[in-house]
């Protein structure tokens, strides 16, 4: 990754899952930009930002799009191009998160889709651009079991993420022409900012640490070295996929 330059969205604090893609791809001598949205975030990621090499750090929200381009046309000017973009964004309202689905209000389904699954394919139109001035990129993003089953009070999240998964496809059959691939992991629960916004997380971790093939819970330095895979040219043949990395929970019947 020595000279390749890339941007991260979603980093909350050192625990999250986009940062430690952040680490795993800057250990292989990327240089990186992160994104925040807001002043809550903002001391946290430019803190962590911090602790690598010249990197950059800009404010944006994905719901506007206004600000997404601002992000872009500075990358634009600092860079001169982009290699690689990580989408590690999601949210739906707490309320959305407990009892049933079938509950679930338009605003709060609305509000999920647009950040969880919409941003994805708002970022790579926006980045089309800058990857194209490089040949081409990699784009990859985050999502979970629970996209493809029912998860216990996933909720909205698990349509979500469905909706996330199949933009993958499409993205990566509209970019691949322009060499950019496009690829999801689904990394096994995480103890993360927002995963403990689950009811019942503790008791989720404990499940897969008891049933999964490893019989133990998925690391956050796992799905940073897949990223770092997918975003470089070792996945050149690799787009529209779904990689697992959940120490194998994915592939049993009980």
């Amino acid at each position: 990754m020595e000279g390749k330059k890339g941007l991260i969205f979603g980093v909350a604090n050192k625990k999250s899952i986009a940062w430690a893609i952040a680490r795993s791809v800057a250990r292989e001598g990327a240089q990186l930009a992160f994104t925040y949205q807001g002043e809550r975030l903002e001391e946290n990621v430019r803190e962590l930002a911090n602790t690598l090499h010249d990197s950059l750090v800009l404010p944006c929200d994905v719901m506007q799009e206004g600000q997404v381009d601002d992000v872009f046309r500075k990358i634009d000017a600092a860079w001169g191009g982009l290699d690689f973009l990580a989408h590690c964004v999601a949210y739906a309202n707490a309320e959305d998160l407990e009892g049933d689905y079938v509950k679930t209000k338009q605003s709060g389904f609305e509000t999920a889709l647009g950040v969880s699954a919409y941003s994805l394919t708002l970022l790579s139109r926006k980045a089309m651009p800058l990857l194209e001035k490089k040949g081409g990129g990699s784009i990859v993003t985050l999502t979970y079991l629970g996209g493809e089953r029912v998860a216990p009070r996933y909720n909205v999240m698990g349509v979500a993420k469905a909706a996330l998964e199949a933009s993958v496809r499409y993205l990566a059959n509209d970019l691949g022409p322009r060499n950019i691939r496009v690829n999801a992991i689904s990394a096994g629960p995480i103890n993360t900012l927002a995963a403990r916004g689950i009811a019942g997380f503790t008791e989720i971790l404990k499940i897969c640490r008891e049933k999964s093939p490893l019989r133990r819970n998925t690391e956050q330095e796992e799905v940073g070295d897949t990223a770092l895979f997918l975003l470089s040219a070792l996945s050149r043949g690799i787009t529209g996929e779904v990689i697992f990395v959940d120490c194998g929970y994915n592939i049993l019947a009980y």
